[in-house]
This record gives structure tokens, sequence and C-alpha cells, in this order.
């Protein structure tokens, strides 16, 4: 575990042993909200402000803009801002943890016993340079309120020294998820001492990294109501099994900061410099749509009470008034679900535009199957909630177990990323210009109430309770305690609730507990097909489009009978339930699935089927062309050719969707372990191939399957290689092709063996990737600049962002990796794009960096690469040295060194 740094750690225990209110009596804000603008105040007069040079003054973005000398701005105290806010009628505002407890709160997260998780991004933009924000000081703190007074007193360090982390995912008793910027790999953390301290630390999954601005990275990995979790930037799902996390290709969220659900498991993801909610039509699984008018007319219009026109558009998108025409930033948001807030409420969406500092409230309407948004309140010309002070930047909201809305406030100068804060940019002077750039280290959280409907003073303590009392939950009314509830029993995989489970999704009055119901027996492995389709006799519609989505599991892992039910419902009277069946249809590839889309269309004229069958019908266009471009020919002829193996061999035991087949009286247990995301088969690829030759038996990672797999020598070298390049690069997986050389040394190798391999005697056999550490020297003859905050490090080599040189490939070009002591290398993989892969080098090694032993020559292309050499070597030092030039950079990514 990262250690806490000493000043953290007392800067912690003075937090604790304040006041338990989260106001100080005498704030160093003590400044009233009138004042806090008002030139007289001050002594000195204000700095002018100077014009960078070479800016044409006359062009949209400058033109007409007041550079004026300006009073700074000036941060009030949590009291006096509150004062700032135009709320609507019955509507209060108050802060429940503020700074010096909190510092750069971002998003929040409540835990099963009702605790808040804060994540602090304690780098962002300390300064207008952005200097220092991938220091490792930013960190996740956890606050209670235990004398239920409303106000959060309580808080531990949980987790710090954390590079920028991107989210905060609570995951039963004492545990987390996050991942740091830049990483590729998502950890579970859990405090095993209940100190409130995380000490253990493990890998829960990898794949969904990215690299590049912090705005740019993935965010918000949130647990849906289909028990998968979803993320910002990334175009894929993920989702814990008790066999191991598995994973799912999905359409593009563009989302930026945000991820929500509402209360019938429809996902929404939050643009951000874009403004506006993206891909809330159908579950992004199904891919993205474009939807004509989904915005209606004056959505994008913010109605700001801030005049100031510091926004990164500049004066082409300034009102009149100094304020923000057009939406520019979004961060956060919610779809309301408690049960503490005017009725009307619930099911709408909220999110904060920071750069207009509001809080909007979003009114969705449904027609003929299809979504379409405006701002509740555009008649009025206003918004859910303004406010006239410029440091209100609300950046996340979420439905608390109190049944409130919970809003977070990172009360800053600066919003926006450095990238968009250099050296002559319109807003670097605006910022400069109030000075606001030395306004940082601050944070409010604020709770949301209305007129006669107090806040529950029920106090979660789902982690003290039973399976049997977390299915009462799922009939609560407030969404998160169902949702919560709905988590633990698909973690807890305590099936003696099956029973009763059953009886409320087919009985209950409340609707949305049959829902959770439902999903839950999804999640237990419990589901069976004669629920589904009684519940695709229902008369609720909500309830036949949930059944459709669920039945897709039971399909993915082996009851194929399904498919004429989804057939069946395309003639449903519903537009909505049509639009399902025939998206379900579409993902599953069921037999005949492009004819059925072509006729649901001539026979349904409704608008949303329509438009849902015709952009189905391109998506299928389109993924046929990519097919034939996403790998080399000789790729896509393995990965063909093992796909055919697959279906007919394979899929009987590992699931026709590379998710294992449920066996036993209840389906609960795996025939064999699925394939999707399994980090054995994207490793190296010496596991499958060995597997293939000589079977194995036995637990895997002390998981018992009823199934053996058996050897399959007695098939070709090429069988082999098709079958392990297939399952490495389908299922959601990327991994290298093998190929049939590859198997044939390793068949030659093991040629001698006579029993099948046990998973611990294989694993001990298999090269292992090393991981990065921080005493590991790399140096290349030329590194370019990779960004904001990244300098000219070489070492980047190791993650998404990677290394290139500064200038196009040539002969001599090198790049080398010092390792602290002799390690038995064996090879060495990485990731390039279509155009910058080395076009030829060799790879050397030494043991003192002055004796070199040359391993080969090899050839670079796009996509992941491997080099291998026939003898172990012992070696400190590895080199890769260029023997061939073109005009473009040489460039690797996500290089991995494997060892035996």
């Amino acid at each position: 575990m990262k250690r806490i740094p000493v000043i953290f750690s007392i800067y912690a225990c003075i937090a604790l042993f304040l006041t338990t209110s989260c106001q100080q009596e005498k704030s160093p804000f003590d400044i009233s909200p009138a004042d806090a603008l008002d030139p007289k105040r001050m002594e000195e007069p204000f700095p002018s402000i100077r014009i960078p040079e070479g800016v044409d003054m006359e062009s949209p973005r400058w033109k007409g803009i007041d550079l004026s000398p300006a009073p700074p701005v000036v941060p009030l105290s949590a009291t006096q801002q509150k004062e700032t806010f135009t709320l609507k009628p019955g509507y209060r505002i108050e802060p429940i943890l503020t700074e010096p407890q909190i510092r750069e709160p971002a998003a929040i997260r409540f835990d099963g016993n009702g605790r808040m998780y804060v994540l602090e991004l304690r780098t962002y933009m300390q300064d207008i340079d952005a200097q220092g924000e991938l220091l490792p000081v930013s960190r996740i703190s956890r606050w209670e309120d235990k004398n239920n007074d409303g106000i959060y007193e309580t808080g531990v360090i949980f987790l710090d020294s954390l590079v920028f982390p991107r989210f905060v995912v609570p995951f039963g008793p004492n545990t987390i998820l996050s991942m740091e910027s830049n990483e590729d790999h998502v950890y579970k953390y859990t405090d095993t001492n209940n100190d409130g301290k995380a000490d253990k630390k493990e890998l829960f999954a990898t794949g969904l990294g990215r690299s590049g601005n912090v705005e740019h990275q993935t965010s918000f990995l949130t647990w849906a109501m289909d028990n998968w979790m979803y993320s910002t930037y990334n175009s894929k799902r993920i989702r814990w099994t008790p066999d191991g996390v598995i994973q799912e290709p999905t359409g593009n969220p563009y989302g930026q900061w945000g991820v929500t659900q509402d209360n019938y498991g429809q996902v929404w993801f939050q643009d951000g410099a874009g403004g506006v909610p993206q891909n809330f039509q159908f579950p992004i699984v199904y891919g993205n749509y474009q939807v004509k008018g989904q915005f209606k007319d004056g959505f994008r219009v913010p109605y700001s009470l801030v005049k100031m026109a510091d926004f990164e558009p500049g004066m082409r998108e300034t009102k009149p008034d100094g304020s923000l025409n057009n939406v520019t930033g979004a961060a956060g948001n919610d779809v309301f679900r408690g049960d503490r807030l005017p009725r009307e409420l619930v099911g709408q969406y909220f999110y904060g535009e920071p750069v207009a500092r509001i809080v909007r409230q979003v009114r969705s309407e449904k027609e003929e199957g299809l979504t379409y948004i405006q701002n509740e309140y555009i008649d009025s010309e206003s918004e859910f909630i303004q406010s006239t002070d410029p440091l209100f930047r609300p950046v996340d909201m979420a439905t608390a177990p109190d049944g409130t809305m919970y809003i977070v406030d990172m009360y800053r100068g600066i919003i926006q990323q450095g990238n968009w804060t250099q050296e002559g940019s319109y807003l670097r002077t605006k910022i400069k210009q109030y000075q606001m750039d030395d306004i940082v280290g601050n944070g409010r959280i604020w709770r949301v109430t209305y007129e006669g409907m107090p806040r529950s003073k029920e106090k979660p303590r789902m982690y003290e309770e039973s399976p049997a009392q977390w299915v009462n939950h799922l009939e609560h009314p407030n969404g998160w305690w169902r949702d919560m509830a709905q988590q633990l029993l698909v973690l807890k995989q305590d099936r003696s609730v099956v029973e009763e489970l059953r009886k409320m999704a087919l009985s209950s009055d409340n609707e949305l507990a049959r829902i959770h119901a439902l999903w839950t027996l999804e999640g237990l492995g419990a589901l069976k097909a004669d629920m589904i389709r009684t519940w695709l006799k229902d008369s609720n519609h909500q309830l036949r489009i949930q059944a459709l989505r669920a039945a897709e599991t039971l399909y993915k892992y082996g009851d194929l009978s399904l498919a004429s039910d989804f057939k069946q419902m395309t003639e449903d009277e519903e537009p909505s339930v049509v639009i399902q069946a025939v998206q379900s249809a579409y993902i599953l590839k069921i037999e005949g699935m492009e004819d059925l889309i072509k006729t649901t269309s001539q026979s349904n004229q409704s608008p949303g089927v329509q438009l849902v069958s015709s952009q189905l019908s391109q998506k299928m266009e389109e993924a046929q062309k990519l097919a034939n471009t996403q790998f080399l020919a000789h790729e896509q002829e393995l990965f063909h050719k093992g796909k055919d193996i697959y279906d007919g061999y394979c899929a009987a035991c590992h699931g026709v969707k590379g998710l294992g087949t449920p066996t036993g009286g209840e389906g609960g247990e795996l025939l064999a372990p699925g394939f999707s995301g399994s980090p054995r088969i994207q490793g190296h690829p010496e596991y499958a191939v060995k597997t293939l030759l000589h079977g194995l038996t036995g637990d895997i990672e002390g998981k018992e399957y009823e199934g053996v797999m058996i050897p399959m020598a007695e098939n070709d070298d090429t069988w082999i290689a098709s079958v392990v390049s297939y399952v490495r690069n389908d299922f959601g997986n990327r991994g290298s092709f093998v190929h049939p050389e590859y198997v044939a040394k390793i068949r030659e190798e093991t040629r001698d063996r006579k029993s099948n391999y046990n998973f611990d005697e294989l694993v001990q056999e298999i090269p292992k990737a090393l991981l990065p550490q921080d005493n590991w020297k790399v140096t290349a003859s030329s590194t370019a600049w990779q960004g904001v905050g990244s300098s000219k490090d070489p070492s980047l080599v190791f993650g998404y962002r990677g290394w290139k040189t500064e200038n196009e490939q040539a002969p001599g070009n090198w790049f080398q990796v010092e390792l602290p002591q002799l390690t038995k290398l064996t090879e060495l993989q990485f990731e390039a794009d279509e155009k910058q892969y080395p076009r030829a080098f060799s790879v050397a090694v030494s043991s003192d960096g002055k004796n070199w032993k040359n391993l080969g020559t090899g050839t670079g292309d796009k996509g992941v690469n491997r080099f291998q050499w026939d003898e172990e070597v012992q070696a400190k030092y590895l080199r890769m040295e260029l023997s061939e030039g073109c005009e473009e950079a040489w460039e690797m990514k996500k290089l991995s060194l494997y060892a035996r």
C-alpha cells in the first residue's frame, strides 16, 4: 500500500479535531457577497491587463472584450456563499462538508453503511500552468455523520498518495475500486483491519485505461442495474462475476465526467466540452444512435448570473450582459431517484455547468420510442440552481441515502485544464484579469432539501444486515437503497434468497422492486426462461423491456430457444418494446437477424422503430467493412478459422459468447471458465497453447469447474494457433496473434509430457510480465514531448500515453531499459499505431551495458507486436535499435518485458 505523507497525516488529525460543524466561526473568507467584487474595499489599484502579442482583437473570440482593470474575485465562506444561490420556491441548500476537511472534491459515492467517499483531486490546476498535475498527492477520503445531525463531521483518509484518481466505487464492506490517471488497471482497495485506511491492494480489471489530458481519461465507473459497470471514454463495459471480471464491447459513450442511471437502468453519460448529456436514448451496448432534435430548441442556452465572460470560447459565445450563451463545459450528473424532494423531480436528469455556475434540471419526454430533452425552466429563462458567486463550480451530484440530492462544488477560480489556459489564450487573459488563478484548495458539498420534506434520518447499516434484509430494501422508495441492496446481493452470491426474489419479481405490486428482483436473480445466475416468458406477457411495457434485456444473458449462456421470443416481440404493440427486441436480436446475432430487422422496418412505421432499424442496418454494413480491415490479412485468416473451430467445439463448455456455460441444478456454476476479459487468455500466449496441447485439470485460481480440458494435440499447429488467436481477440479481448510456428516450437519443447497440466504447475512455466518499477532506468536516442504534465519521459512507454521519437525513424535510433538486477528475459511486447510502428529493428541484451549480445532482428506492424528469442538470457539491459528509416516517428506503448 502507498504510505500517507506525514503532512497529510497531521492535516487529517487537525481536521478531525475541528468542531463538528463543517463551518468555521471565523472564516478566512469573511467578506460579504455584496463586497466581494467591490473595488472600493481594495487599497491598491488594480493592475492593467496586457494583451498577448500577436492577438487579432477583431477576431470573434476577442472582439469587444473588456480588459479594463477589475477587482480580484475573492472567495466567500460557505455561509456567505449560501446567500449567492438562486433557488426555486420551496427549495433550500445547506453545506454538509467543506474545506478545510476536504480540498478539491470532484465526485462522491456512498457505501452500504451510508458513509460518503470523496474523490479529492488535490493537484487539479493549482496554478494557471497546471504544474504538478500528476504528483501523487490526491486522495480518497471517507466521511460519516455519526450523530445524525446532517453534517459529515467524522472523516478518515481511506486512500492517499494517488495520481489524479479517476473514480471511487464502493464495492462491499470497507472496499472500493479506483484507478489513477495514465494507468490501464483498476484496483480493489480494502481496509482489512477496520482502521479506516485501505491496507490491501488487488488487481480488479485491466484494459480500461487511457492516457493524455486528465480531462480526457476514463472516469465514473458505475455499477448499473443490469449488473454491468460503465465508464466514460471506454467503448466497453465490465462485469464482476464469481469467476472473474468479464468485458464486452459497447458503443462510444462520448461522456467525460459523469455516469448515472434512471429507475429503469438506462445509463446517461455527461459530455464535458460538449456541455450536454449523451447516449440516453438506448443502452450503450447496442451502439450509438443519431436522433435529430433530441435536444429541443434552446437546450444549449444556459442562464447564468455570472457576467465575467471568463470562458474558453471567448466573446463569440457571450451574451450582451457578459454571461455565457452556449453550454461549453459540464461535469457530474444524476437522475434523481430519492424520496425527500418533490415527486416531480423523480426521474429528472440533473447536471452541473461549472463554467456557467448553474445546476440544470432536464425534462425528458418519450415519443414513439425516442427521448427528447429540454431545460425544465426554459420558459422562465432560468435554471434549477444559479449562483452569483464566480467560484461556484458544481462538478458532481448524487441521490443521497437520506433521500435528498447532494451537489459537489469544487469552489475554485480555474475550472478549465491547462491546455486551455496557455500563454496567449483568451481564457488566460480573463483569469489574470480577475486574479482567479490563486483561488485553490477549497471545496464544498451541499444538500438540497425542500420545505416540509425533511431529510430521512434512517441510517443505512447494510453491512451488518442479512441477505434477507437486503431483499426488503429492493422495495425502498429511494433508488440509492435499491441499487446498493442489489449490488450487495450479487456480490454475496447467497442463493438462500432466490425464492423470495422470484416471488417479488412475479407478484410484488411495486414495479421498481420487481425490476430490481429480476436483475438480482440475473446477477445470481438464478434467472430462468419461464420467468422471462411470463414477463414478456405482462401488460406493463417497461417489464417487457426489462425481460428482453435480461433474456440476453440466458441466450449468451446457451439458451438459444429464446431466439423465437426475441423475434415474436418485434410484433409488440409498444414501439419501445419492438425497439428493444430488435436491438437484442442484433447484439446477440441471432439467426436471421438481418431479415428480421428488415421485416420489422417494413411492418412498423413508428419513427423510433424506423430510426433504429435503419441505423442498425448501417452498423452491420460498417462492421463488415471493419472486419475486412481490423486485422492484417494473415491475422484475419487465423481469426476466422479460429471462430469456426470455437463455435463448433469450444462454445459448448466455454459459452457461445465466451462467458462459460452454466451447469448445476440452479445454473449457478460454470462448466468451464469464461474467456471474456480473462487475464490468463490475454496474458502470455504460452498459457493457452500449452493448455490446448496437453489439457488442464483441477481448480483454476481456487475455482473448481465441472468440465475437464482434454488435450487437443492431435490437431495441427494451424488449428491450435487459430483457436488461441481467436479467443485472444474476441469477447472484448485484445492480445497478440499466435502463429503456427510458435505452436510447433511449444509442441517440440513439451513433446515428452504424458499427462495433463494442473493450474499451479502450468503458471510456474509461463513467462511473467514484469511490473515496471521506479528503479528501472529508461533512455532513448530521442523522446518527443507528450503534452502537459508529461515532460520528455521515455518511461511512459509502459502505459497508454506511450513513447515516441521527436523525428522520423532513422537507422541508429535506439530505445533502452536498464533493470536493477540480472533477470532471465524471454521476450518483449508492445503496441503501435498503423503508421508509427518500427519498420525494422534489432534487439540486444547486456549484463553490464558494455558487452552486448544480439538476439535477432524483427519488423513491426500496427497493433500488438511480440519479439521472442530462442534462448533464455540473463541480462540487466535490453536495447532496441532501428536498422531502417521512414518518414514517420517511431512510437511504442504498453511495452511489456517478459521473464521466467
